[in-house]
């Protein structure tokens, strides 16, 4: 949605896109398709209103570049804050401006659970930071103490252990800031825009989504709804609401990275191939199809995401929560849902259900006999002229040797050879 400012005398038109909220992989779809509308315009600028505490590194590193080829003017008016990632899109834009009181740095990189990131993604990002800067014919040095806290400037409030955040003030000091103005009317008039028709930008319905989908917090809970609800409706006849709900979440993955153009259509028909290969398996024997069907569908997801670490780590989460849920739905209500009577046998031959399991020969414990044949350790005995087919307790037995019966359990009778020793053990008993 473009919405205009003010009438233009001179023909000049300015574009305002405001930055707000985290930086996420979703904002860059907002801002390619403003940049192109500007370019279309023969737009004098692009002034960005930045509001951002920060946020993934990857979504920043790819504005960065996208406003760094555009050939229109391109200037960023801090109105509060920009942090971290916001700070890196400020540094690639033409000019920076602020208001008082407004805030620029504090840029350490950092993972997904709060802590440093490792030495490699912290140097990819040092470089990133200061080449910003260069670029901008800024002096690096601030840019790299906004990132990393061992460098040393405690003449701008940034000693060593601190990393930098320069306030209008500061910035002004150091040339990170071209002026300060208390409101864009006041930016416009000191650029000598005030007759210009200004148009302000404003994310769509379909852009607002993308951004929240493509947060990295929200696709592993889509991730993980999606597998639970499919988990669900197997336990459920027909189709109904968990599985509705498992693919609704799986279309919005995809649906936030097709419209933030981190994926192409076809991710989404590998993903379907990849369902359609899974229900085949229930028919196809061989287990082939499962497997590839199970290849497609993770091929898919790692290919709509631009961050093969941050996806495993989201399915990661998806799986794990995914197999807690199929262990206790197994154990706790697997004999209640008709699809795992299916596939689980939960009968068993009982007695109350007119099943006869083998007799047990107790009355045969303490009773002697001879050996008809050798016992190795199995064999047949003979015990009150009945032919028994039994076991030695691990012995070799020989043929016509004297036997007792020590233990009958069902249709297993346990034989011991019956010495001298035994006889008087047996008597003294």
């Amino acid at each position: 949605m473009i919405i205009p400012f003010k009438g233009n005398a001179d023909n000049e038109i300015v574009y305002v896109v405001p930055i707000q909220e985290t930086v996420e992989k979703g904002l860059f779809a907002y801002l390619n398709r403003a940049v192109h509308l500007a370019e279309e315009d023969k737009a004098s600028a692009i002034i960005f209103e930045m509001d951002t505490p920060g946020g993934a590194v990857d979504a920043a590193g790819k504005i960065g570049k996208l406003l760094t080829s555009t050939e229109v003017k391109t200037i960023s008016f801090v109105n509060k804050q920009a942090l971290s990632a916001g700070a890196y899109i400020a540094l690639n834009t033409d000019e920076i401006y602020m208001v008082p009181g407004s805030t620029m740095g504090s840029a350490a990189i950092i993972d997904q659970q709060g802590n440093a990131a490792g030495k490699k993604a912290e140097s990819y990002w040092f470089a990133a930071m200061e080449e910003a800067a260069k670029q901008s014919n800024r002096n690096p040095i601030y840019a790299l103490a906004m990132a990393d806290e061992s460098i040393n400037l405690p003449e701008v409030g940034a000693p060593k252990g601190k990393l930098l955040t320069l306030g209008a003030e500061k910035a002004l000091e150091v040339k990170y800031s071209e002026g300060t103005f208390n409101n864009l009317n006041e930016l416009l008039d000191y650029l000598g825009l005030s007759d210009a028709e200004v148009k302000t930008v404003e994310e769509s319905f379909a852009e607002k989504i993308a951004r929240f989908i493509t947060h990295p917090v929200v696709i592993p809970i889509l991730l993980s709804i999606g597998s639970l609800g499919l988990i669900l409706e197997l336990y459920s006849p027909g189709f109904g609401l968990p599985g509705f709900m498992g693919l609704s979440a799986l279309l919005m993955f995809f649906y936030g990275h097709l419209v933030a153009g981190l994926a192409g259509y076809e991710t989404l028909i590998l993903f379907v191939v990849g369902i359609g290969l899974i229900i085949a398996e229930f028919f196809l024997p061989g287990g082939v199809a499962g497997i590839l069907g199970l290849a497609a569908i993770l091929g898919s997801l790692f290919l709509a995401s631009d961050n093969v670490v941050h996806m495993g780590i989201s399915l990661l989460i998806a799986i794990s929560i995914s197999i807690l849920a199929s262990i206790i739905m197994v154990k706790v209500l697997g004999k209640k849902m008709k699809f795992f009577k299916k596939i689980i046998l939960t009968d068993a031959t009982k007695t109350e259900e007119g099943y006869v399991s083998n007799k047990s020969r107790l009355e045969l414990i303490g009773l002697e006999g001879y050996a008809l044949t050798a016992l190795r350790p199995s064999g047949t005995v003979v015990i009150d002229d009945e032919r028994i087919d039994v076991v030695s307790e691990g012995a070799f037995i020989l043929k016509d040797a004297r036997v007792r019966v020590v233990k009958a359990e069902g249709s297993r009778i346990v034989v011991r050879e019956v010495t001298d020793q035994n006889k008087k053990e047996k008597e003294e008993e």
